[in-house]
C-alpha cells in the first residue's frame, strides 16, 4: 500500500517533467526540395517531410542544393532556407546556426489557414474523402461566409502577384478556406495550379488525386 501511494506521489512530478518538454506548434513547412534532416528537442534525426508541422526547439539541418521554406503562425513570417544551413524553429522565427535565410511577411489571416495543412494532409493521407469538411455541407452559404470567400480568393491573386513560380504557399491557403465551404470545383482548380507549380512533389499530387476523388462525395450528399 505505501508503494502504491509513494508511486501515486510521484505522478504529479512525471507529468509536469513531460509537460516541461513538450513543444508547441509554431509553424508549417510548405516547401521542401533536396536532403533536410530536422530533430526534435531531445530525439533522433528524421527527414523532413513537406506540409509537416513546425515545433519550437526543432532543429532542422539542410545539405548542399537543399530549399526548405517555414511559415511561422504567430506572426506571418515566412523563411526561406537554402543549404548548407542549420537553424532551430523559435516561436515566431528560426534561429540561425548556419547558412543564411531570406525572409517575407505573410498577410493577416494567411498563417491560421496553412495552419489546417496538416489536417488536409492526414485526411488526404487516410483516403477519406467524405472529410471534406470540419464544419459539414449546408445549404449554400450565408452572406458573410461569401465574403469571406471572397476575400480569400483576393488574397490569393494579391499574393501570388508577388511570389516565385515555384511557391505554392498561395494555391495552399485558398485550397483549405475553399475546404471549410466545400467548394469542389474551385478546389480543383486550385489543386491543379499547385501540381504546374510542383509537377515532381509527391504530397502535391496525394492532394490532386484526393480533390479530384471528391465528384462521388458531392453527388451523395
Amino acid at each position: 500500500m505505501k508503494i502504491v501511494l509513494f508511486l501515486l506521489g510521484l505522478m504529479p512530478l512525471f507529468l509536469a517533467s513531460g509537460g516541461a518538454h513538450a513543444a508547441d506548434d509554431v509553424g508549417l513547412v510548405n516547401q521542401l526540395s533536396g536532403e533536410v534532416a530536422y530533430k526534435a528537442p531531445g530525439g533522433s534525426a528524421s527527414r523532413t517531410s513537406a506540409f509537416m508541422k513546425v515545433r519550437e526547439g526543432d532543429n532542422f539541418r539542410l545539405n548542399s542544393g537543399a530549399r526548405l521554406r517555414v511559415v511561422y503562425f504567430d506572426g506571418g513570417r515566412q523563411e526561406l532556407w537554402e543549404g548548407p544551413a542549420e537553424f532551430n524553429a523559435g516561436r515566431k522565427q528560426g534561429t540561425v546556426i548556419s547558412g543564411k535565410v531570406m525572409a517575407s511577411q505573410l498577410p493577416g489571416g494567411v498563417p491560421q489557414a496553412l495552419a489546417q495543412t496538416p489536417e488536409l494532409m492526414q485526411i488526404v493521407k487516410g483516403g477519406r474523402p467524405g472529410a471534406v469538411t470540419v464544419r459539414g455541407i449546408k445549404p449554400g452559404m450565408s452572406a458573410e461566409q461569401k465574403l469571406g470567400v471572397q476575400q480569400a480568393r483576393d488574397q490569393y491573386k494579391s499574393m501570388s502577384a508577388g511570389t516565385a513560380g515555384d511557391d505554392i504557399t498561395p494555391e495552399l491557403y485558398l485550397l483549405n478556406v475553399l475546404r471549410e465551404h466545400a467548394l469542389y470545383d474551385e478546389m480543383k482548380q486550385v489543386a491543379a495550379r499547385m501540381l504546374a507549380k510542383q509537377p515532381a512533389q509527391q504530397e502535391v499530387k496525394d492532394i490532386v488525386a484526393w480533390v479530384n476523388g471528391l465528384d462521388g462525395v458531392a453527388a451523395n450528399r
